[in-house]
């Protein structure tokens, strides 16, 4: 069965705007000193994120008030738009804290063989200052962690653990064929995409940078790329049916809306971050190729502002952890082998004892006994 193809122009249901007034201090030391709180704010709003909601558990909604505000003033990384949806969808934090995690454990499988591994550094920032840069490693973070919420908000939907949606009122495919049923409790994959949008962006849009500038051209990077990772969801999500009958026959079949494994998502967004464009900001505000021969990225592209570390020596300007101490492949040529992944350093080597299970058995009944092999391996680690 090929995917379905849904018109992604859905319409907003939730709050797009807050006014925010801000009180005017006659005098210029008032004016600078007001200049230099709000930079110094900013500034330590940049290096949280909504991302710190996977590292610290987010409370269930059966554990508070709706309507309670303490919950969302205490929970880290949230702008100020992002913490208006939280007062105004608390059962939903929850879930958003899967989603990042969801997108963030992706992240490290797939460039588990790679010199940026995804580590995560702390509680807060998650990946630390390498997120400042806006590379193509930044880029697939912010799409697979805005993909892990869609994610994870459509599942709680078709599960019933969000009281403002429920199964996917997706309408019947046109290829389906006549003698099947539609109308299975499927993934609310519409609802999931809608919220995402309107929280993972929210940090974004509330920004005000000057046309042109360079701040402006990362949140048109971050805002295309959350865009990309919500539409690998959206998009990879296809008809799944179950068969009905007496002994096994399929008389009848029930089909419904689901998800797709989210390692594909993962694997769909690494395609795409192997193709990332190279964009830059022009002056009227809008993102163009730096290379003109290349095709003009669709929404469903990956881009990225500014070229990439070579990630191999820590360097705490860039946030950079080094692959000094990191295992390597002595006989790949690939990115996890010895000579990339060390950068020319060397590596070392040294033995280690692996036990496993091994000459496993089946009883009768019924059980499977096995015993314990002992091996002992080399491997190499660079310097």
């Amino acid at each position: 069965m090929g995917a379905l193809s849904w018109k992604l122009s859905v319409p907003s249901i939730f709050p797009r705007h807050w006014s925010r007034a801000t009180p005017r201090m006659p005098g210029v030391l008032l004016l600078f000193s007001t200049a230099l709180l709000s930079s110094c704010v900013q500034l330590l709003a940049e290096a949280n994120s909504w991302w710190s909601l996977a590292m610290n558990p987010v409370q269930r909604p059966e554990m508070f008030i709706i309507g309670a505000q303490p919950v969302c003033s205490q929970l880290p990384g949230l702008s100020p738009g992002q913490r208006k949806l939280c007062q105004l969808y608390q059962e939903h934090m929850a879930y958003i804290g899967e989603g990042a995690k969801t997108g963030i454990k992706e992240c490290q499988y797939q460039f588990r063989q790679r010199r940026w591994n995804c580590s995560t550094v702390d509680n807060t920032s998650v990946f630390g200052r390498v997120m400042q840069i806006g590379s193509r490693e930044t880029a697939f973070t912010y799409a697979v962690s805005a993909a892990g919420v869609v994610n994870a908000i459509s599942r709680a939907c078709r599960e019933g653990e969000l009281s403002t949606c429920g199964c996917s009122r997706t309408a019947r495919p046109k290829d389906l064929p006549r003698d099947w049923l539609w109308g299975g409790c499927g993934d609310n994959v519409e609802y999931g995409y809608r919220f995402a949008k309107e929280f993972v962006d929210a940090r974004e849009r509330e920004k005000n940078f000057a046309k042109g500038s360079e701040e402006q051209g990362r949140v048109l990077m971050n805002l295309q790329n959350n865009e990309a990772g919500r539409r690998a969801v959206y998009k990879m999500a296809d008809v799944a049916c179950k068969c009905h009958g007496v002994s096994g026959s399929c008389s009848l079949k029930t089909c419904w809306l689901q998800l797709a494994e989210f390692r594909k998502v993962g694997d769909q967004l690494k395609e795409k971050y192997d193709s990332a464009a190279a964009m830059r900001i022009t002056r009227k505000g809008k993102l163009e190729l730096v290379n003109s021969r290349f095709n003009q990225p669709t929404p469903e592209d990956l881009v990225y502002v500014d070229p990439s570390p070579d990630y191999c020596f820590r360097n705490e300007t860039t946030g950079s952890l080094g692959t000094q101490g990191r295992l390597c492949n002595k006989t790949s040529e690939g990115t996890d082998g010895c000579e990339l992944m060390c950068c020319g350093r060397g590596y070392d080597q040294f033995k280690s004892v692996q036990v496993e299970r091994c000459h496993c058995k089946f009883h009768w009944c019924c059980f499977v006994k096995c015993k314990k092999c002992t091996e002992v391996v080399d491997q190499y680690v660079c310097k």
